[in-house]
């Protein structure tokens, strides 16, 4: 029992100084969005993402599954729009009157000027539903 305190004290190899602040490191909004878009780009590794941000993994990991779960609650969200010239030619029955076109995986949807907004969410949210 005596044998191991008469031992020489071991050489520390490395010690590492902690300064500052202490506790919860706080990212803003604009980080976060902006380690998440990284952490999320295809075939991007998030242990390496996250280390590049000086942050654990499963920190990053968290907010990838709270990110996702957010966006699973909200079910109509904003999609980026392309505008293409008008290559249809236009029907004797269509109206002349400015018209919005949703394309959906093979689906159109025309939407009138004054249409009921509540109608057309309920339309898109049909839509969804069956893909």
């Amino acid at each position: 029992m005596v044998d191991h305190m008469l031992e020489p004290p071991r050489l520390v190899r490395r010690l590492e100084v902690i300064t500052g602040v202490g506790g919860r490191r706080r990212w803003s909004a604009d980080e976060k969005a902006r380690i998440l878009e990284e952490a999320m780009a295809p075939g991007a590794v998030v242990s390496d993402v996250a280390r590049r941000n000086g942050m654990s993994p499963q920190h990053l990991f968290t907010w990838r599954r709270q990110a996702k779960r957010e966006a699973d609650n909200h079910p109509l969200a904003f999609t980026p729009v392309v505008v293409s010239p008008d290559t249809l030619q236009p029907t004797p029955n269509v109206c002349r009157e400015a018209v919005i076109e949703i394309v959906v995986e093979g689906a159109v949807i025309r939407v009138p000027s004054g249409v009921d907004g509540a109608m057309l969410a309920t339309v898109l949210q049909a839509l969804k539903s069956v893909r």
